[in-house]
């Protein structure tokens, strides 16, 4: 799983917390993945470390995360995503078919359908795929009827898309696959080692169905909690949530004395008080939101503070942050960890603090 990146476009919450270890409807992302393939039979999973790997030793020390056994390879230097396979295959012995995927991909996908796919194909390699309604900002794939990968055209100008299947950054691949990648150096499979398998003809595809969110920015940040709270993605939020409202759902017994309207998640021991607004919204363990206050479309990360009269729309606030009285914080805004928005302030698609 390869989990090393820096997270830059949502910075400043990735300056203190990796993206995988954000959580996601107040659940660590890296646990919804994990979980995701703890569902398909997956017993052990090699995390891919270079940004931050403290992070994960330090939340997960016995090595146990949603079901799976972890063990980690910390890259000396950063080796982009061919660079980061071979190297934390070859620290973990990997000698037989594997499973490759990005840690910051929310998904629904059979596993066991891709799996399949592979072994009766014979390649080196077979990824998925997923449809998306404009594909002119992804890698598209281009496949024959067999399957086999042809072509990849990268962000193609509208309307000029040899199909809407993007790569969903899931792959099954062979031992064989890592002696194609150069050790010791930067390699892009996408960019380097995938052309090379395609004109090999040893790289196939699958397209997937269900469920497909790259949890890369703000917008895909919040829209992966808001699906875990309007029913999209079935079941409860999370697996102790309990729903007091139509899709209004608290964690253990949070003190609810203004208005929450849902689909929102208010967390253990968080407190929403008489005359503030909640709607579309998660109020992480222990955050508040204080008289007066509306909070709309947005995530309050664990401890975040919302003083009274201040507007949260459309933002990510950090955790044990502070927005002040009378303050505005909207439009994809990103406020860090413990950072403080003062009172009156105006922030409007900001990330603060600003590096």
């Amino acid at each position: 799983m390869l989990v090393g990146g820096e997270g830059t476009r949502l910075r400043p919450l990735t300056y203190t917390t990796p993206k995988q270890m954000l959580p996601v409807a107040e659940i660590p992302m890296i646990e919804r993945v994990v979980a995701h393939l703890v569902e398909y039979g997956v017993t052990d999973i090699v995390l891919s470390l270079g940004y931050r790997p403290d992070s994960f030793t330090a939340a997960y020390p016995e090595g146990r995360c949603a079901g799976a056994t972890l063990s980690y390879a910390v890259e000396p230097a950063l080796l982009d995503t061919a660079g980061a396979i071979r190297f934390a295959a070859t620290q973990a012995g990997v000698d037989s078919t594997f499973l490759v995927l990005n840690g910051d991909v929310l998904t629904d996908m059979n596993i066991g359908e891709l799996i399949e796919a592979h072994r009766k194909r014979g390649g080196e390699g077979t990824i998925s795929l997923t449809p998306v309604d404009d594909p002119s900002s992804f890698g598209v794939v281009a496949c024959d009827a067999g399957g086999k990968v042809r072509r990849f055209v990268e962000k193609p100008p509208p309307g000029t898309a040899p199909s809407n299947l993007i790569n969903a950054g899931t792959y099954v691949l062979e031992p064989s696959v890592l002696a194609r990648i150069t050790p010791g150096r930067r390699v892009n499979i996408e960019r380097e080692v995938f052309p090379v398998m395609v004109a090999d003809g040893a790289l196939f595809a699958l397209a997937a169905t269900g469920y497909w969110l790259d949890v890369g920015t703000p917008q895909r940040y919040l829209q992966a909690t808001a699906d875990l709270l309007n029913g999209r993605r079935p079941g409860p939020p999370t697996p102790d949530a309990v729903e007091i409202a139509p899709n209004v759902w608290r964690r253990d017994r949070p003190s609810i004395e203004g208005d929450v309207i849902g689909p929102s998640l208010v967390g253990a021991g968080a407190a929403v008080a008489a005359g503030a607004h909640v709607e579309g919204s998660v109020v992480g363990r222990g955050a508040s939101v204080a008289t007066g206050a509306v909070v709309t479309g947005s995530v309050l990360l664990p401890g975040a503070v919302i003083e009274s009269s201040a507007e949260v729309r459309d933002a990510v606030i950090g955790d044990s942050a502070v927005i002040a009285e009378g303050a505005s914080v909207t439009a994809w805004s990103v406020v860090g960890s413990r950072a403080r928005v003062e009172p009156s302030a105006r922030l409007v698609g900001a990330r603060h603090p600003v590096a």
